[in-house]
């Protein structure tokens, strides 16, 4: 597994491509944006996108989905109680911060699914607090989980929107995510990278 990690939009999201170096697909997550260079990327290097996982509805992480799916004709998902966030400008931000967006096609996922794509199995948790349905990608093949906003380097997501609870949030963590093996990377949705041992250690939020 090779993971590209990309920072885009206003809030410096990170956008991932996992991608399987045997056969070239590739799985995005959380595209917050689709710029012409990153689409220009994947198609030079002969790139096979096959699905978006969405960690969350908020519209710094999903401003780039239709561009995606348009491109590559590819699904999207997302947890179930997701939906009405990413379904609803109010409720995933994009009318407070600019242009109205919402995405109502996406493909819901239960807390426990496993999802093959790529050559990959993930296994969904969902981790509510940040939002209602917001969750975490776990492969234990690689030891590799994509935490969108619920796990940071030393911090954890914001609570104060809608929807959110630091109380959940972090039960959420301690519940389903610290009992993660030690040396599984995290790779969060803003800043550095980090793994769970560390944030078993160091997390002063936790």
């Amino acid at each position: 597994m090779k993971i590209e990690k990309f920072v885009l939009g206003s809030f410096g999201t990170n956008s991932y491509l996992i991608m399987n170096e045997e056969t070239k697909e590739v799985i995005i997550v959380d595209p917050a944006t689709c710029p012409d260079y990153l689409v220009s990327h994947v198609k030079t290097n002969g790139y096979m996108p096959k699905a978006i996982f969405i960690t969350h509805g908020h519209f710094d992480h999903i401003m780039g989905i239709d561009r995606w799916v348009k491109e590559f004709e590819i699904p999207v998902y997302l947890h179930e109680e997701e939906k009405r966030i990413i379904e609803d400008p109010a409720m995933n931000l994009s009318s407070a911060f600019g242009p109205s967006y919402s995405y109502c096609k996406g493909q819901e996922l239960r807390d426990g699914d496993k999802i093959r794509v790529a050559g990959y199995e993930f296994q969904v948790i969902h981790t509510p607090g940040h939002t209602c349905g917001g969750c975490c990608y776990y492969c234990a093949t690689e030891e590799v989980l994509f935490s969108g906003d619920t796990l940071f380097c030393q911090s954890v997501g914001r609570s104060d929107f809608p929807t959110g609870s630091m109380a959940t949030l972090v039960r959420s963590i301690k519940e389903k995510l610290f009992c993660l093996p030690d040396n599984v990377m995290v790779y969060p949705g803003h800043e550095e990278y980090t793994c769970i041992a560390d944030e078993k250690q160091n997390n002063p939020f936790i």
